[in-house]
């Protein structure tokens, strides 16, 4: 993996699983959420910094293609990279993998997007301020080239 992908581990809880024993289709957002978070603060945009700016970045679309589910312990890795960046919003790409010690490789479980948008805490849509547009746009040239390179 290289610096353009961010990779987090995590165990399924409990808590995660739905009546079929199997994680709950919306608890994979949440999984994706976690792993852009981690991403985003690997490169010093943490959050909670970016709020007290006075910046929100909801969800304006997402897609997740389900191939394989999870279950209650499975250990699990978020890859998280930045698809695409505009100067009003940014969307982040994401394979969620399950690790089994038994296979050579880990099983694909999900893949997907999100894309968010800049807006003031008012509601408007504004430009991506430059203290966040930067590292971004560093990340998703990195994964352009990790691309053309075949990595």
């Amino acid at each position: 993996m290289n610096d353009a992908h961010h990779r987090t581990r995590c165990r399924v809880i409990y808590a995660d699983t739905d009546a079929g024993g199997v994680v709950y289709h919306a608890t994979y957002l949440r999984y994706c959420e976690i792993g852009r978070s981690e991403l985003m603060r690997g490169i010093g945009l943490v959050y909670q910094h970016i709020e007290e700016q006075g910046i929100i970045l909801p969800v304006t679309e997402c897609r997740l293609r389900f191939k394989a589910p999870a279950r209650y312990d499975d250990m699990i890795t978020v890859d998280t990279h930045v698809g695409s960046l505009t100067g009003f919003t940014c969307r982040f790409n994401y394979r969620i993998e399950r690790e089994q010690a038994d296979q050579p490789k880990p099983t694909l479980l999900v893949k997907g997007f999100t894309v968010h948008a800049a807006i003031t805490k008012a509601g408007r849509l504004i430009r991506i301020p430059e203290s966040i547009y930067t590292p971004l746009h560093r990340l998703c040239q990195a994964t352009d080239n990790s691309s053309q390179t075949g990595t």
